[in-house]
């Protein structure tokens, strides 16, 4: 159903009703790796059900928000926090009007067109010093724009044998040359 839609329209469609099969691997990789992340203020971009709000939260962050254009109403009905209709397109165009300590992006970001990754990362970097990215891909490799460092991964692996990636990035500077 998700192939016949695509994300906008699947999303459209049952954003109300949307859980990620992948919440196990989520928890562990947010768990193993929460030492090393900033947590103090937290965005949770493309938030979805709130799934990596909902770890964060058992493992004692308060200051979380989301961000979604599709699901806004389902996170804020399963984490009671506040959630914003950020669109990839909106945040290119305006920006994040807010600082966090980090974003956290899970099971989104491989799904923004290549053409607009620079131009997303370099508004996510604008708004929070780093930027960790929970993905079933290789997919998106920001480290591969120039700038963007990766400082961490780690992985784990379903039950189907599929690795599902931690990526923790960092902005440095452009090359000019």
């Amino acid at each position: 159903m998700y192939e016949a839609l695509g994300a906008e329209g699947y999303y459209k469609a049952h954003g109300d009703t949307y859980e990620n099969p992948h919440f196990l691997q989520i928890q562990a990789l947010l768990e193993r790796n929460f030492d090393r992340m900033d947590t103090s203020k937290v965005l949770d971009f493309s938030a979805g059900g709130g799934e990596v709000t909902q770890v964060l939260t058992a493992l004692g962050c308060t200051n979380i928000e989301g961000s979604d254009p599709f699901t806004a109403d389902l996170y804020t009905r399963q984490t009671g926090k506040n959630c914003q209709p950020w669109s990839f397109e909106a945040v290119i165009k305006k920006g994040i009007p807010e600082k966090y300590s980090v974003i956290i992006s899970s099971f989104a970001l491989h799904l923004c067109p290549p053409k607009d990754l620079f131009p997303l990362m370099w508004q996510l970097f604008q708004a929070a010093p780093n930027v960790v990215v929970l993905t079933p891909h290789k997919r998106p490799e920001l480290e591969l724009l120039d700038g963007i460092e990766l400082v961490h991964a780690d992985a784990v692996v379903t039950e189907r044998g599929k690795q599902v990636r931690l990526k923790m990035y960092q902005f440095k500077h452009f090359s000019i040359f």
